[in-house]
């Protein structure tokens, strides 16, 4: 009976130290969404019919890291937009400064090219497992995941950047290769989710 209780309580507590899948994984396939743009309009991934692949970016406009990032996203939009890799970005924080109202001032400010989606339900950065801002997801154009992580290896200095891991990945993808590397460490704020 002892030996009985102890196997029940030992399968118990490898149950209930199983992680719980938060989000994707790379090779798993992304789920599409419809989110607002700061002009207005409705945004999906189905909108672009001769994408090649997504670049989607969780960021905000807030975070020092984000601040960072702001004109290496910029850069990346006007080098793969074109060649069929547009460039998708989407703010999920909750708080001051990242209001519908704050994200329209700061793609006009910055002379956005790329959307900038409002995430208000925050439905969409949990299903992808975002957690961090800036926090990268390209994907293929069937939708699956091909690397997740950070834009490149500098969180707070373009002069320093030595790996790029976004590029990588997208070039890799255009060419029908491996993509490289496929997983790193999103550097940024954490994402401000609502209060449950």
């Amino acid at each position: 009976m002892k030996k009985a209780l102890l196997l029940i309580v030992c399968v118990g507590m490898l149950t209930a130290a199983a992680p719980v899948k938060d989000g994707y994984e790379v090779g798993d396939i992304a789920t599409d969404f419809k989110l607002k743009n700061v002009d207005g309009k409705m945004i999906s991934l189905a909108d672009y019919k001769n994408a090649k692949g997504y670049i989607v970016i969780f960021d905000c406009n807030t975070c020092p890291y984000s601040k960072a990032y702001n004109e290496r996203i910029i850069a990346l939009d006007q080098k793969y937009s074109a060649n069929g890799f547009p460039v998708i970005t989407i703010n999920a924080n909750e708080g001051s400064g990242d209001s519908y109202d704050d994200m329209v001032r700061q793609a006009k400010k910055k002379s956005y090219k790329f959307p900038y989606l409002q995430d208000e339900t925050q439905a969409i950065a949990k299903a992808y497992g975002a957690t961090n801002t800036p926090h990268v997801f390209v994907l293929s154009k069937d939708l699956k995941v091909a690397y997740i992580g950070a834009i490149d290896d500098s969180p707070r200095n373009a002069d320093g950047v030595t790996k790029r891991y976004v590029e990588d990945a997208v070039d890799a993808l255009a060419s029908g290769k491996t993509v490289p590397v496929t997983k790193t460490k999103a550097i940024g704020c954490g994402i401000k989710w609502k209060r449950v």
